[in-house]
């Protein structure tokens, strides 16, 4: 019996080590490297959301990424890439996606009291370089309230839009239009 256990433990172990191998996390820079690969070859900007399981206006811009109406527009123009930061704040920093804290700082999601507001998203080019990201210049930060990586508030809607049409001039009105009466929307729930 013990010959059978000790067989079964040591196949179960060859079967499962190419599967852990393989169930890795990748890493920020490595997303980021197949999202630049895609938005090159498709001619898109990259649409770098930084997220966490504990914030609301991240689920929320989930949801909105999923509406159809708005999936259809953000296909044509941007390669989204997601990337899990600040699960610290709930007491699991390793959920956080390797790598995210140097890239979020890089891009300017991190304020000089060391926090950030979640979502924060980075919108780049498919060099990688920042064309503009979630901070509203000139916008008073309220620690803990809503940034405009996921826009709640009136004023906060129409940065969001400005975002996309400074990353994608080719962005219709009608395209414009499906947005904010979605984040309207999303914004209602």
């Amino acid at each position: 019996m013990r010959k059978i256990f000790h067989s079964v433990a040591i196949l179960l172990l060859l079967c499962a080590s190419p599967l852990a191998a393989n169930n890795k996390t990748p890493k920020a820079e490595e997303l980021l490297k197949a999202a630049q690969s895609k938005a090159a070859d498709q001619n898109k900007a990259i649409f770098l959301v930084f997220g966490a399981s504990w914030c609301d206006g991240c689920h929320q811009l989930d949801t909105f990424l999923a509406y159809p109406e708005i999936a259809a527009v953000f296909d044509k123009y941007f390669i989204v890439t997601s990337l899990t930061f600040g699960e610290g704040a709930a007491g699991h920093r390793d959920w956080d996606t390797p790598g995210a804290d140097s890239l979020i700082e890089k891009y300017g999601g991190i304020f000089s009291d060391g926090s950030a507001d979640l979502p924060f998203v980075a919108i780049l080019d498919a060099k990688a370089k920042l064309i503009v990201s979630s901070h509203q210049p000139g916008r008073v930060r309220v620690p803990g309230g809503p940034g405009a990586g996921f826009p709640t508030a009136p004023d906060q809607i129409p940065w969001f839009l400005s975002m996309l049409r400074k990353c994608v001039p080719a962005i219709t009105p009608e395209e414009t239009a499906k947005i904010q009466d979605a984040l309207r929307r999303a914004a209602a729930e």
